[in-house]
């Protein structure tokens, strides 16, 4: 028998209006939207269900709502059972939710301060992103390695096959964008974020967030979530911990991530929370694979 991974989608995949139906039509998820507003501090229903998209996209906002459309769904589960599971970036707490490896008021703290500082970073330090496609990651490697001896600029998100992103100042991410351009870039495309992800420019928000993790317990958790920092399994609860610091500036092995997920015997995707873009990723790192998504709550009648 094949295994089933379920994947937790991260920051760009929220949009106006998301959970409004779960929300809706269970008193569970009610009972969860108003503990992760007491323990963010924000009405994060009020933001989710009307926007406005500008609010919604502030990186604050963005990452406790995507986080808790995804935790509303999951806990709304009962049919199917994750053996694994996976998270883009700020989807990795989700999943860590999802395995038991924090409880859900602490995650929500825990996301809802980490995209604060993540927010204050990207302001002290301004910094930018850009995707990459049809270049090879060991191109572009060497073509971010050369220009951080002046500027910093990394890879950050090794999504699929020919689909990387960089991020880093804003001088190091355009001079990397000309040359990814030369050295024969199908696509070049500069993001719109409030800072540079997963780069060295957020040294400062993971300096801060380490008082944070210091203030949680963790539990070890009872199904492996593969860490973006290694794209390998994980359990131990001082090694989740530890990881998800390193996560801040280090990059996002989601295309290693799902073949490692692969390997050790997944044949099922589902994709847990707004939007389809880890639909979209795993079809490209693996067409052979199901793959499927719940996004609403008619999504979740199919599974409960």
């Amino acid at each position: 028998m094949g295994k089933t991974a379920f994947l937790f989608p991260g920051q760009g995949s929220q949009y106006v209006g998301m959970a409004k139906d779960i929300y809706e039509n269970s008193d569970k998820a009610k009972l969860l939207v108003s503990e992760a507003e007491e323990a963010a501090g924000v009405n994060l229903s009020k933001i989710m269900f009307e926007g406005p998209e500008e609010s919604l996209k502030q990186t604050d906002i963005t990452q406790p709502a995507i986080f808790l459309h995804s935790v509303l769904l999951n806990s709304l589960l009962s049919n199917v059972k994750a053996d694994m599971a996976a998270g883009h970036s700020l989807g990795e707490y989700s999943a860590l939710v999802c395995a038991g490896a924090i409880e859900f008021k602490d995650a929500v703290k825990l996301v809802r301060t980490r995209g604060q500082l993540m927010l204050q970073s990207g302001i002290e330090q301004p910094g930018t992103m850009a995707a990459v496609i049809g270049l090879a990651p060991e191109i572009l490697e060497n073509i971010c390695a050369e220009i951080s001896k002046e500027n910093i600029v990394q890879c950050a998100n090794f999504n699929s096959p020919g689909q990387i992103v960089i991020s880093g100042s804003v001088d190091g991410v355009h001079k990397a964008m000309e040359q990814a351009k030369a050295g024969g870039a199908k696509m070049v495309k500069e993001l719109v974020v409030s800072g540079a992800f997963h780069s060295p420019l957020m040294k400062s928000a993971q300096d801060k967030f380490n008082e944070t993790l210091d203030n949680v317990s963790f539990n070890d958790a009872v199904i492996s979530v593969y860490a973006n920092v290694t794209a390998k399994p994980v359990t131990s609860k001082n090694e989740i911990k530890k990881l998800l610091l390193e996560q801040l500036t280090s990059p996002v092995r989601w295309e290693e991530t799902i073949n490692n997920m692969i390997t050790d015997g997944a044949d099922q995707f589902i994709e847990i929370g707004p939007g389809k873009v880890l639909q979209g990723l795993v079809k490209r790192i693996n067409p052979d694979v199901k793959f499927s998504g719940i996004d609403k709550y008619s999504d979740l009648l199919l599974n409960i």
